[in-house]
């Protein structure tokens, strides 16, 4: 029989006007004791024309990609614990 699990990711993003700044955090949140959060930053150049939603999308995506890379870390560390020998988790 088959089991399926959900798993959530809330995506918080803040922006700093005066920075030209746009702050993101990737929350993963699962069943177990799991708790990663992935971070991403945009910076806008002076000269670029001001589009908010180029900016968010640029600092999630950044924010998505630190989470995937920790996640991958928290395997390959469950993996050596379990067998006691170094893991090698590949994208």
């Amino acid at each position: 029989m088959a089991t399926s699990r959900r798993w959530s990711v809330d995506i918080f993003i803040d922006e700093h006007e005066g920075e030209r700044t746009t702050h993101a955090e990737a929350r993963l949140h699962t069943n177990d004791k799991t708790h990663l959060v992935g971070h991403g930053d945009a910076h806008r150049n002076p000269a670029d024309t001001e589009i908010a939603e180029i900016g968010d999308e640029l600092a999630v995506a950044r924010a998505l990609s630190d989470l995937a890379h920790k996640l991958l870390h928290a395997v390959a560390s469950d993996i050596e614990a379990i067998t006691h020998k170094p893991a090698h988790v590949h994208r």
